[in-house]
């Protein structure tokens, strides 16, 4: 029996793939599922409250937009979260067309809710850092597992900024190449434990900021070099990461991530405060390209215990 699909539509099935794609999106609410998720992934919960809706009704819409292939989904431990995915160049221009438009007051007010609440469970848990939760870092993926590559990736110049520099170690590495460092991290405790051992190291160049990225946002086209080490999963909004460090650095500056690639050990939550069990390296290029940012060098590497690390360099063209 031949199918009305194969006769009607001599590309083997792309426009009625594309007529399906189009039906998915023509709902207003959909596409405002759409335009959210530009700004990162979102659980089932999470997006019920922002769009104040049951379950059931927003997942009905959720299930239209994956058979579409507009959005995909990821389990995060015991939750499933959200976001979009297209290689489409069609819905690629959509996409792009959405992200203009402005959120509503009253949907930007519940998702920055969602995002402080976020913010304050990592703030939490780095508040109250101990030495049990060095000693399970290390079963993850301890600083010689990713720092002497990151820092083969490494550029010299003026001004560098390391987002979260834990305990401090990479600071030496960026203090022998740039005139001037910067570190920068939302927790005082981590703060008090880099400025120690850039004290032990005799380190003079480097100033000690607590905060998030916001802050350096607030000073566009300032440094020549951005690292964040084993940062991006401890986050609640890593998207938003990239928006502000892309301010920050000058043209052809250079964003150095090491992260864990995706994983399914969910115990890393509660032991080391993880937000996200690692992640895809298509979702960091595909971030960084949504900025604006050029891939360049990646290096990838397999630990024993199962965790494996990713290290991008991207450019700010």
């Amino acid at each position: 029996m031949i199918k009305l699909q194969e006769v009607n539509d001599p590309t083997g099935g792309e426009i009625f793939h594309l007529a399906n794609r189009l039906k998915a999106a023509g709902d207003p609410l959909r596409l405002e599922i759409l335009r959210l998720l530009s700004q990162g992934s979102y659980s089932v919960l999470e997006l019920c409250r922002i769009f104040a809706l049951r379950q059931p009704a927003l997942s009905h819409h959720l299930k239209v937009l994956i058979q579409a292939e507009l959005i995909s989904k990821r389990r995060e431990g015991n939750n499933l979260f959200y976001h979009r995915t297209s290689d489409d160049a069609l819905v690629q221009h959509l996409f792009a067309h959405l992200d203009q438009l402005p959120l509503s007051p009253e949907r930007n007010a519940r998702l920055e809710k969602v995002a402080a609440e976020r913010a304050e469970a990592s703030r939490r848990f780095f508040a109250n850092y101990s030495n049990h939760f060095r000693q399970q870092q290390a079963l993850i993926a301890s600083y010689p597992n990713y720092g002497p590559q990151v820092a083969q990736l490494l550029n010299s110049g003026h001004h560098a900024l390391e987002v979260g520099p834990g305990e401090g170690n990479f600071l030496q590495e960026l203090s022998i190449r740039y005139t001037s460092v910067t570190a920068l991290d939302l927790s005082d405790t981590m703060i008090t434990r880099a400025r120690q051992f850039a004290s032990e190291q005799n380190l003079k160049n480097i100033e000690f900021i607590c905060g998030d990225t916001r802050i350096a946002a607030a000073q566009p086209d300032t440094h020549d070099c951005v690292v964040l080490n084993m940062v991006l999963h401890h986050t609640p909004d890593p998207p938003q990461i990239f928006r502000d460090l892309v301010r920050t650095l000058k043209i052809n500056g250079q964003l150095l991530i090491a992260e864990l690639q995706d994983h399914q050990q969910d115990w890393a939550r509660d032991a080391c405060g993880d937000l996200w069990l690692g992640f895809y390296p298509q979702q960091l290029q595909y971030w960084a390209q949504e900025c604006g940012f050029k891939t360049g060098r990646s290096i990838y590497s397999a630990l024993r215990n199962g965790f494996q690390i990713q290290i991008h360099e991207f450019i700010k063209s």
